[in-house]
């Protein structure tokens, strides 16, 4: 806290002002970066979905399954590794504490890791896929 009779000095030179580098990676190469961690690291029922048609939250979402919950972090925080080193637009994760459900979120590729049970019972993929048909019918009418 600062009272009045405190004072602060601030060196301005010490606050440079750079430019945040800007370096365009398209959702393709983040979604092929992920599933190709996600195998390198022995992830299983490796699965990349398209949903720019159905939401505009992302444009990928990556799902894998990890044999325990120490693979299900290791996984996740490989992504995320990798995620950081390309300068994916955004790299957060959430549910690191239990580890049974990790997302790791890219921007545009959302990676959602899961041990077999948890993956199981939320059945993402059946989630998008009638979504998917029920679009794709609607379009076609």
């Amino acid at each position: 806290m600062i009272t009045s009779s405190s004072r602060v000095f601030i060196e301005l030179a010490s606050f440079k002002q750079t430019r945040p580098i800007e370096i365009m990676i398209k959702a393709e190469e983040l979604r092929d970066l992920s599933v190709t961690t996600l195998d390198e690291m022995k992830g299983a029922d490796i699965v990349a979905i398209d949903v720019r048609s159905l939401t505009t939250i992302t444009d990928y979402m990556v799902i894998c399954t990890g044999r325990s919950t120490r693979h299900v972090k290791a996984l996740a925080e490989s992504v995320a590794v990798k995620g950081k080193a390309v300068h994916a637009p955004l790299v957060r994760t959430e549910g690191d504490d239990e580890s049974e459900w990790i997302v790791v979120d890219l921007g545009d590729v959302v990676v959602h890791v899961m041990l077999a049970a948890t993956r199981a019972f939320y059945s993402l993929e059946d989630l998008w896929e009638p979504v998917k048909e029920l679009r794709e019918q609607n379009n076609s009418s």
